[in-house]
């Protein structure tokens, strides 16, 4: 028997919900309802699922909180996560993506363009996956560690507390530093995604990642801006931390 991968639609408009649900399904998908924050917690933590589709209008909690919970719990910085919401704000969106959203659509929108975004990401999150065994990488340099693995990374010995998005740009950074790469390349390599392709995506990562950086070296630049081009990482960091 096929398995069909689940996918949690967190979603307090039961009209709404039933829609989402019945196109996942129709689509080979298996939809998980859940109306409130509360309930999608105790889902999400008995199983994680394939995809999380969340409403960032939820009675019980802001969407954006529920995202950060739910990567808190095992596996859930694995699973990719899609926003839904009634408002297209700018900030709203500039917002989700910061967290490390896989995408984000806005109400009303078409539930078959909706299961195709769920295609898009799952296609991409397994095509990461199959890429291959991850080797652990030795120390970058005295300044960075970077261990694939754990997809984690460190400065100056310090674990940084990354998004998916964050990770993907300074894992990059770090293993050429000098070199300069675009915001189309960080996009293309990073996003793997042309739905999200605005450059202000890649501007608003870097600037959450320069703060996280900064809290741990707070007299130290290591992402450099190359005006007109692109970001690097600084080849002249100082080996100690200051």
């Amino acid at each position: 028997m096929l398995h069909k991968p689940r996918i949690l639609v967190i979603e307090d408009e039961s009209g709404i919900a039933d829609t989402i649900q019945y196109v996942l399904a129709t689509d080979g998908f298996a939809p998980v309802w859940c109306a409130t924050a509360q309930q999608a917690l105790q889902e999400f933590a008995a199983e994680p699922p394939a995809l999380a589709i969340l409403d960032v209008g939820l009675p019980d909690l802001n969407g954006f909180e529920l995202f950060k919970r739910l990567q808190a719990l095992p596996g859930g910085a694995a699973v990719p996560m899609l926003f839904l919401t009634a408002r297209s704000d700018e900030i709203d969106r500039v917002v989700g993506l910061e967290l490390g959203a896989d995408d984000y659509i806005a109400k009303p929108f078409s539930p078959r363009e909706l299961v195709a975004r769920v295609r898009g990401i799952l296609r991409r999150t397994v095509r990461t996956t199959a890429a291959g065994p991850r080797e652990t990488v030795p120390a970058v340099s005295v300044v960075f560690s970077l261990d694939e693995e754990r997809r984690q990374i460190r400065f100056y010995g310090q674990a940084l507390e990354l998004s998916r998005y964050e990770y993907g740009i300074l894992r990059l950074l770090v293993q050429k530093p000098g070199r300069v790469y675009t915001r189309d390349e960080l996009l293309t390599k990073v996003w793997d995604d042309d739905a999200a392709s605005f450059d202000r995506t890649v501007d608003a990562h870097i600037k959450t990642l320069r703060a996280k950086l900064k809290a741990v070296a707070p007299h130290t630049e290591p992402i450099r801006t190359s005006r007109g081009s692109g970001y690097a990482l600084a080849e002249d960091l100082p080996q100690e931390q200051r």
